[in-house]
């Protein structure tokens, strides 16, 4: 059965340009993502240089424009200068210049005076979890108390949204404060939801962080998707080379692709409706974005995923050879 959907909107993607343009290129970030059936993506900004400044932001914007490619490219801002610092950018000049959000990726910020800064601006402050639920739990409560401040009119009200979260524990704590009233959102990934620690083999093919965890966390990321806990599917679409990706797993580096074979994944766990719901209609209401491209997929359709048949750079997969339903035509 071929249907007319709207496009998706990535809320989490990694580039790599510039800076890194053997791993991926804005180029072919982006015709991954046409062929995944995404109309936008948020770029996160560990770049070389670090997306902290107008120029880059306004790099990246121009070089997606150039591709002629029809999916919208939202650069996601660092927090502070270079990602390593406690001297935050200028979030309102950066945002004029095009930034969608605010992140420090996966160098998060630990300095929580640095955290309630960021909060109070008001902007879309996207927190990678790496220490996951642990930065969970302090980051609730920085969260509660900007959230009082601006109930006193004393900054804006915060707006905070959890990264790639795949931990029983932490879908707890959001549930929490969700259930307290905070303006918290979260995403996970669809790796989370189909493999566990027991898939991960001896090369970096399954090496992502957080790290893949125990049938009870997928449990749990799949239930909590279900019941609204968690907002968002998003990809941490993260390319490295092959030579870095076939390394021994504690030699390889963190991320895996993610763009192609999303919507398969997620549509066969969850359905249509509720793969729509995270993928399309959420994100566009979290981020305020409309892309108006339309997609055709054939929901009965059945494929092997061929990482060696990508448009991202990446052609490493841990989806290597299996067979998923629903294509994007």
């Amino acid at each position: 059965m071929i249907k007319k959907l709207p496009s998706f909107i990535d809320m989490h993607v990694h580039f790599r340009d510039p800076g890194f343009i053997e791993k991926e290129t804005i180029l072919t970030g982006l015709k991954s993502a046409y062929f995944g059936g995404f109309g936008a993506v948020c770029t996160m900004p560990n770049t070389n240089p670090v997306c902290d400044n107008e120029d880059v932001i306004k790099y990246m914007i121009n070089k997606a424009k150039e591709t002629g490619i029809d999916v919208e490219l939202y650069p996601v801002c660092a927090i502070t200068k270079n990602l390593n610092s406690d001297i935050t950018v200028d979030f309102k000049l950066m945002k004029n210049a095009g930034a969608i959000g605010f992140s420090n990726d996966g160098l998060p910020v630990l300095n929580k005076g640095v955290l309630v800064s960021a909060l109070k601006t008001g902007e879309i402050i996207m927190s990678h979890l790496e220490d996951e639920t642990n930065e969970a739990k302090w980051q609730i409560e920085i969260l509660d108390e900007v959230t009082n401040a601006a109930k006193k009119g004393e900054c804006n009200f915060p707006r905070l949204h959890f990264c790639h979260v795949s931990k029983k524990e932490t879908t707890e704590l959001i549930k929490l404060a969700k259930q307290k009233g905070l303006n918290l959102t979260a995403e996970t990934a669809p790796h989370y939801f189909t493999f566990t620690k027991d898939n991960v083999d001896e090369t970096g093919r399954f090496k992502m962080n957080p790290p893949l965890g125990t049938i009870e966390d997928k449990t749990a990321v799949i239930e909590a998707v279900k019941n609204g806990v968690i907002d968002v599917i998003s990809t941490d679409h993260a390319p490295h080379t092959e030579k870095e990706k076939l390394k021994p797993y504690n030699k390889a580096p963190n991320g895996i692709t993610g763009l192609e074979t999303a919507f398969s994944l997620s549509y066969q766990t969850f359905g249509l409706d509720l793969a729509l719901e995270k993928m399309a209609y959420t994100p566009r209401r979290i981020l305020s974005i409309d892309p108006k491209r339309e997609i055709e997929v054939d929901l009965d359709e059945k494929w092997v995923v061929d990482g060696r048949k990508f448009n991202s750079k990446c052609k490493i997969t841990p989806y290597q050879g299996m067979e998923l339903k629903g294509k994007i035509l």
